[in-house]
């Protein structure tokens, strides 16, 4: 029971982080640009949400390699954004990244593994 809580808890929250990082990118429809300018800048503005999007298919069927990519990308955006050297409130929209990859790891650490045949 718990080990499903703990699963789906990752999951959910990173499904939570990507549509909050998406969020985000919708301020690209402002402004006078043309339509292209601003469907480009849409696309540039979710690159980081397209690779988390695909660390999260792979964390859905290998726990521990997706885990890792996520705590990779947390420590990536945390440089990009530099949450380390004094832009602490970017930890907000990170530190679920972090959280989610530590639950994946943990649970595939500690799931029963199936036998294979």
């Amino acid at each position: 029971m718990i080990l499903k809580i703990l699963i789906w808890f990752a999951r959910v929250l990173a499904i939570l982080s990507i549509l909050f990082m998406l969020m985000f990118s919708l301020d690209a429809f402002g402004g006078n640009e043309t339509l292209a300018k601003k469907m480009l800048g849409f696309l540039m503005h979710n690159i980081p949400a397209f690779g988390l999007i695909v660390a999260l298919v792979v964390a859905w069927r290998y726990e521990i390699a997706g885990g890792v990519l996520f705590i990779i990308a947390f420590v990536a955006l945390g440089i990009f954004f530099k949450s380390f050297a004094g832009n602490s409130g970017s930890l907000m929209i990170i530190a679920p990244l972090l959280v989610a990859g530590i639950a994946f790891v943990i649970h595939g650490i500690i799931s029963p593994k199936e036998k294979q045949i």
